[in-house]
């Protein structure tokens, strides 16, 4: 039962069924309100001889349809509860009426046309009732969202697609590599330089290309040629 839905039911427009059924509930609860606050009063005003309890137990009874009528999501049942206890009433008035006192008498007979009355009501409301109508439902599941189908629409984005500069990635964080990635500008190759080890026979003929210093000759920094400087002879002082 949803506790939450009955301020939203009550402002929301229903059809006639629906309507009929919500005054029914409100008319249950304040009846049943009035059999529990005045109960003898209800059943002088009735024409009955009973006592107070039986009439606050008819009471608690309106209450409990009045509310199921307006919180289910499926009155129905609860209208024919209202059915079932307009039939009880009934029962209690013809079987507590003084049949000696003529003005009980009258009362009784308005009491049984008004319940007879009501009971109209609640099986009208009970067979006539439908669920409220919400909004248009529309059927969608023809459209794919493409103009054409997925078989003609595969591929045909890649075909004329050229990614944005602004989304590619700048030169200065792009790895290297031989092949230009998609989107990309071609990666530009640096060519390798390969060294060669020196042999030993070229290390020997640049050794004797070298004169070797007289001895006792002192060493300078000038004297000390710098790697890859030409060679000239020194002649000794």
């Amino acid at each position: 039962m949803d506790t939450h839905g009955l301020k939203d039911r009550l402002r929301e427009p229903a059809p006639a069924p629906a309507k009929l059924a919500r005054g029914l509930g409100w008319f249950s609860i304040a009846l049943g309100v009035a059999e529990l606050v005045m109960p003898r009063t209800v059943a002088r005003v009735c024409g009955m001889q009973v006592g107070a309890t039986t009439v606050q137990m008819y009471g608690l009874r309106e209450i409990a349809t009045g509310v199921g009528i307006l919180f289910a999501d499926d009155p129905r049942p609860w209208l024919w509860g209202r059915v079932a206890g307009d039939v009880m009433d009934a029962s209690t008035l013809a079987a507590h009426t003084d049949l000696d006192d003529a003005q009980s008498m009258r009362r009784t007979g308005v009491a049984l046309a008004n319940v007879a009355a009501i009971t109209a009501i609640d099986v009208y409301a009970a067979r006539n009732w439908r669920e409220e109508e919400g909004p248009p439902m529309y059927d969608y599941r023809d459209r794919i969202g493409m103009p054409r189908s997925p078989e003609q629409m595969r591929g045909l984005a890649r075909k004329d697609f050229e990614m944005p500069r602004d989304m590619r990635t700048p030169e200065a964080l792009r790895p290297w590599t031989a092949e230009p990635s998609q989107g990309n500008e071609k990666a530009t190759q640096t060519p390798a330089v390969s060294v060669a080890p020196a042999s030993e026979s070229a290390v020997e003929a640049g050794a004797a290309s070298t004169p070797a210093a007289p001895a006792g000759t002192p060493i300078t920094p000038s004297s000390i040629a710098p790697a890859g400087s030409p060679v000239t002879p020194t002649s000794p002082l």
